[in-house]
């Protein structure tokens, strides 16, 4: 079938050679996966697919109901949903339906696209969110379907390495002190990491944006639910800073800092969370994305990513 590509995916993966091979497969794909899965599109004529930052998103009717066709850009993080989403099993998450993983393609329940946390009241949100994690925060088993998901602690090493460098290599963009106290962090928690019996399964990007409202099926199973994990095996603190770099608008414009330290207090309150290890995780995190939009010329997100990561390093 022919495949509308919303304008957005287009510009952002037209950048590099292996964005435009991929836009230039995508056709191919969704029409293979329409035909292994026994597929009919579900999408209103004139309309572009739905899609996030990294995938096309195709609804579709299929042998198991309302579904969504997901066609994700072959980048690592994409790598861990099929185990993750296979470990919750539905319980807190978006339903698999079914996976291929040579074409990256996955087949979700459908779940109300229009209906998230982006523009729910935050007391809300915040709750929903607490709940989730607590959902979401599997204990660790020595099991085969765990060997898709990858290691917090065996990350943190590697950024211990790598931020140092692309610090200095990109013209030391910010204080060294923030440097110094992501590094502290990596050598704080990354140790505790590995020794850790708390390990958990972590949605490392579950933001406002990415839990959607499942509106069918028995009353305990309706209800908020997370999509689009990028999974790994860590402490469940990890998975508070992504709350942190989204809805920033919203923050007391007289003492925007403390009013971020606050929904980072109240996050943990909600999940029962470690105030002061998700507060440590943040920095590091923040400090790593400011690096990588330095690196990808992405000014404004840099800019961010220092000020939020200042504001709750003090």
């Amino acid at each position: 079938m022919s495949v509308p590509i919303p304008q957005e995916l287009q510009r952002h993966y037209a950048r590099t050679r292996a964005g435009r091979d991929w836009l230039a497969g995508l056709p191919l794909i969704v029409s293979e996966a329409l035909e292994r899965w026994e597929l009919a599109p579900n999408l209103p004529h004139g309309t572009d697919p739905w899609h996030g930052h990294g995938a096309l998103v195709l609804p579709v009717a299929s042998p198991r109901g309302p579904a969504v066709l997901k066609a994700a850009y072959p980048h690592d993080e994409a790598l861990t949903e099929p185990a993750a989403l296979g470990l919750w099993s539905g319980h807190g998450a978006v339903r698999l339906y079914a996976s291929h993983s040579d074409s990256g393609t996955l087949l979700l329940e459908r779940l109300d696209h229009r209906r998230n946390l982006t523009e729910t009241d935050m007391e809300t949100a915040l709750e929903v969110w607490g709940g989730l994690v607590r959902k979401l925060s599997l204990p660790v088993a020595d099991t085969p379907d765990w060997a898709g998901v990858p290691s917090l602690a065996e990350r943190v090493e590697q950024l211990s390495d790598e931020l140092p460098a692309d610090w200095e290599d990109l013209g030391r963009p910010f204080q060294r002190t923030l440097l110094e106290a992501a590094l502290e962090v990596c050598q704080t928690r990354g140790i505790v990491g590995r020794r850790s019996s708390n390990d958990v399964l972590v949605h490392t990007d579950l933001h406002f944006g990415n839990i959607l409202y499942r509106d069918v099926g028995s009353p305990q199973d309706r209800g908020f639910v997370a999509i689009d994990p990028q999974a790994m095996v860590g402490e469940p603190e990890f998975a508070a800073a992504p709350m942190l770099w989204n809805r920033m608008d919203e923050l007391d414009a007289d003492r925007p800092k403390a009013a971020l330290r606050r929904r980072l207090a109240r996050l943990c309150s909600s999940a029962g969370l470690d105030h002061e290890v998700a507060r440590q995780w943040s920095v590091l995190r923040e400090v790593a994305n400011a690096l990588e939009y330095t690196r990808t010329g992405q000014r404004r997100d840099a800019e961010r990513s220092v000020w939020v990561a200042a504001a709750i390093a003090e």
